[in-house]
């Protein structure tokens, strides 16, 4: 099993170099373990979306399956699959040539179940185009790196008015008394968080959120498709409890979503 491919083929380094030096594109991000992943529809939905948005061109959804099962381990072990679609002949002078877009495939070992909790800080910052999974990923990898100098896991972020909107790489939701709060405010819809809202019973709400505010909270955690629910230990200076009992059933509300076949 070739670890990059590009359009079903071993990844050719002229072809790859071009993303490297454009960086212009998309790609969604997932778990597929026994030939079969959570939200398999919403992360297809996705590349077609975005492709549209990205390229003004409509993605084959069937081919981007396809490339996807062809990845898999034979064995079912799990992986973590990044789809990414991109135009090898895109240039810098001419971004609005007629696209053709091409799908890069790559596979990792999947991340092992239950990382230790986050510890984030907050940074004032906003993705370009955020409802978009795109490939312009300098900004939240330099809060990261910035966070982690300053002796933090990660990085969560929010907008120009101290307003909370997603995490470097994941989104997140926030415990309290009422139940569950989804920050409400410009952010990349996950897959994950769309699943998880959908498979929990019990009460959430969607609110604009300070990161001033936080302190009315007894718990929080990140999600996204490679780790499921984690939770955070604390946002800056507040304490959150990763034991929180509410965690347990997010978690299992979660894994109770039935995966689907590649």
């Amino acid at each position: 099993m070739a670890e990059i491919e590009i359009d079903g083929a071993p990844a050719d380094p002229a072809r790859l170099a071009a993303l490297g030096l454009l960086n212009y594109g998309h790609f969604t991000t997932l778990r597929a373990e026994a030939g079969r992943v959570r939200g398999l529809t919403l992360h297809l939905d996705r590349l077609v979306r975005d492709c549209r948005a990205l390229f003004a061109v409509e993605l084959d959804r069937e081919e981007a399956r396809e490339r996807i099962r062809a990845v898999l381990p034979a064995d079912g072990a799990p992986v973590t699959v990044r789809v990414t679609v991109y135009d090898p002949a895109l240039g810098l002078e001419r971004p609005a040539a007629p696209a053709a877009p091409a799908l890069l495939v790559t596979t990792r070992p999947a991340a092992a179940a239950g990382p230790a909790p986050l510890r984030v800080r907050t940074a004032v910052y906003r993705r370009e185009l955020p409802e978009v999974k795109h490939v312009g990923l300098f900004g939240l990898v330099h809060h990261r790196r910035q966070a982690q100098l300053a002796g933090y896991d990660d990085v969560l972020l929010v907008d120009p008015d101290g307003r909370v909107t997603e995490g470097a790489t994941w989104n997140v939701g926030f415990l309290d008394d009422d139940g569950l709060v989804w920050p409400e405010g410009p952010s990349l819809p996950g897959v994950t968080e769309a699943l998880l809202s959908g498979a929990y019973r019990g009460p959430q709400s969607r609110e604009p959120l300070s990161a001033a505010g936080l302190a009315r909270f007894s718990a929080a955690f990140a999600v996204n498709a490679g780790v499921g629910v984690r939770p955070l230990a604390a946002v800056d200076g507040n304490l959150l409890d990763p034991a929180h009992p509410l965690l347990a059933e997010l978690r299992a509300a979660y894994l109770g979503v039935a995966a689907e076949a590649v």
